[in-house]
Protein backbone atom coordinates (compact mmCIF):
# COMPACT_ATOMS: atom_id res chain seq x y z
CA UNK A 1 0.00 0.00 0.00
CA UNK A 2 2.50 2.27 0.90
CA UNK A 3 3.87 1.92 -2.67
CA UNK A 4 0.43 2.71 -4.21
CA UNK A 5 0.39 5.82 -1.96
CA UNK A 6 3.70 6.89 -3.59
CA UNK A 7 2.55 5.98 -7.44
CA UNK A 8 -0.89 7.84 -6.21
CA UNK A 9 1.00 10.96 -5.41
CA UNK A 10 3.35 11.06 -8.49
CA UNK A 11 0.50 10.28 -10.93
CA UNK A 12 -2.01 12.85 -9.15
CA UNK A 13 0.70 15.81 -10.09
CA UNK A 14 0.69 14.80 -13.52
CA UNK A 15 -0.95 17.47 -16.15
CA UNK A 16 -4.05 15.39 -16.92
CA UNK A 17 -7.07 16.95 -18.87
CA UNK A 18 -9.95 17.56 -16.78
CA UNK A 19 -12.37 14.82 -18.12
CA UNK A 20 -9.72 12.45 -18.02
CA UNK A 21 -11.15 8.81 -16.77
CA UNK A 22 -7.68 8.26 -15.03
CA UNK A 23 -7.67 11.63 -13.25
CA UNK A 24 -11.77 11.43 -12.12
CA UNK A 25 -10.18 7.49 -11.02
CA UNK A 26 -7.00 8.91 -9.00
CA UNK A 27 -9.66 12.04 -7.98
CA UNK A 28 -12.06 9.46 -6.43
CA UNK A 29 -9.65 7.06 -4.66
CA UNK A 30 -7.21 9.67 -2.99
CA UNK A 31 -9.94 11.09 -0.26
CA UNK A 32 -11.11 7.38 0.35
CA UNK A 33 -7.92 5.84 0.93
CA UNK A 34 -8.91 4.97 4.61
CA UNK A 35 -11.93 3.03 3.54
CA UNK A 36 -10.14 1.88 0.81
CA UNK A 37 -7.25 0.26 2.94
CA UNK A 38 -9.27 -1.05 5.68
CA UNK A 39 -9.19 -4.71 4.35
CA UNK A 40 -5.73 -3.97 5.96
CA UNK A 41 -6.80 -3.61 9.60
CA UNK A 42 -9.52 -6.06 9.58
CA UNK A 43 -9.33 -10.12 8.28
CA UNK A 44 -12.83 -9.72 7.76
CA UNK A 45 -13.24 -7.64 4.78
CA UNK A 46 -12.53 -9.08 1.61
CA UNK A 47 -10.29 -7.40 -0.05
CA UNK A 48 -13.09 -7.57 -3.13
CA UNK A 49 -16.58 -7.60 -3.79
CA UNK A 50 -16.92 -10.49 -6.09
CA UNK A 51 -18.95 -12.34 -3.43
CA UNK A 52 -21.44 -9.39 -3.40
CA UNK A 53 -21.46 -9.44 -7.58
CA UNK A 54 -22.04 -13.08 -7.32
CA UNK A 55 -25.11 -12.75 -5.14
CA UNK A 56 -25.99 -9.67 -7.85
CA UNK A 57 -26.03 -12.13 -10.91
CA UNK A 58 -29.16 -14.18 -10.24
CA UNK A 59 -31.14 -10.34 -9.92
CA UNK A 60 -29.55 -9.36 -13.34
CA UNK A 61 -30.47 -12.85 -14.74
CA UNK A 62 -33.40 -12.94 -14.00
CA UNK A 63 -35.11 -9.32 -14.11
CA UNK A 64 -36.70 -10.23 -17.48
CA UNK A 65 -38.31 -13.14 -15.80
CA UNK A 66 -39.68 -11.03 -13.26
CA UNK A 67 -41.69 -8.45 -16.01
CA UNK A 68 -44.54 -10.67 -14.80
CA UNK A 69 -44.87 -9.17 -11.39
CA UNK A 70 -47.43 -7.40 -13.25
CA UNK A 71 -47.72 -4.33 -10.62
CA UNK A 72 -45.27 -1.93 -8.74
CA UNK A 73 -46.42 -3.91 -5.51
CA UNK A 74 -45.60 -7.01 -6.89
CA UNK A 75 -41.88 -6.22 -8.30
CA UNK A 76 -41.33 -4.76 -4.44
CA UNK A 77 -42.39 -7.47 -2.83
CA UNK A 78 -40.01 -10.00 -5.20
CA UNK A 79 -37.23 -7.65 -4.57
CA UNK A 80 -37.86 -7.52 -0.48
CA UNK A 81 -37.44 -11.47 -0.36
CA UNK A 82 -35.13 -12.02 -2.91
CA UNK A 83 -32.93 -9.46 -0.75
CA UNK A 84 -33.57 -11.65 2.36
CA UNK A 85 -32.88 -14.69 0.36
CA UNK A 86 -29.28 -13.18 -0.99
CA UNK A 87 -28.85 -11.67 3.24
CA UNK A 88 -29.66 -15.48 4.31
CA UNK A 89 -26.61 -16.58 1.80
CA UNK A 90 -24.23 -14.05 2.49
CA UNK A 91 -24.37 -15.04 6.00
CA UNK A 92 -24.57 -18.66 5.94
CA UNK A 93 -28.35 -19.42 6.58
CA UNK A 94 -30.14 -22.24 5.45
CA UNK A 95 -33.15 -19.82 3.76
CA UNK A 96 -35.62 -22.71 3.87
CA UNK A 97 -35.01 -23.33 7.52
CA UNK A 98 -34.90 -19.28 8.22
CA UNK A 99 -38.08 -18.88 6.49
CA UNK A 100 -39.66 -22.00 7.67
CA UNK A 101 -38.55 -21.07 11.35
CA UNK A 102 -39.75 -17.36 10.80
CA UNK A 103 -43.09 -18.01 9.33
CA UNK A 104 -43.65 -20.16 12.21
CA UNK A 105 -42.56 -17.61 15.32
CA UNK A 106 -43.52 -14.36 13.38
CA UNK A 107 -47.43 -14.21 14.75
CA UNK A 108 -45.97 -14.08 18.59
CA UNK A 109 -42.73 -12.33 17.89
CA UNK A 110 -42.77 -9.00 19.97
CA UNK A 111 -41.79 -6.09 17.48
CA UNK A 112 -39.44 -4.76 20.17
CA UNK A 113 -36.79 -7.96 18.64
CA UNK A 114 -38.07 -8.08 15.46
CA UNK A 115 -34.42 -8.05 14.23
CA UNK A 116 -33.71 -11.65 15.58
CA UNK A 117 -35.94 -12.07 12.87
CA UNK A 118 -33.66 -10.92 9.98
CA UNK A 119 -31.05 -13.72 8.44
CA UNK A 120 -28.36 -11.54 10.11
CA UNK A 121 -29.40 -11.95 13.62
CA UNK A 122 -30.56 -16.02 13.27
CA UNK A 123 -28.73 -18.42 14.09
CA UNK A 124 -29.80 -21.03 12.09
CA UNK A 125 -26.43 -21.72 9.77
CA UNK A 126 -26.13 -24.05 6.62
Amino acid sequence: MAGFREWHAVESKTERLPKDPFLKALNHAGPRRAQLEIFLSDPDVPVDTNHLERCVRPVACGRKNRLSAWTGDGAERTASIRSLLFTCALHGVDPYVWLTDVLQRVADHPMSRVRGLIPRGSVLQL
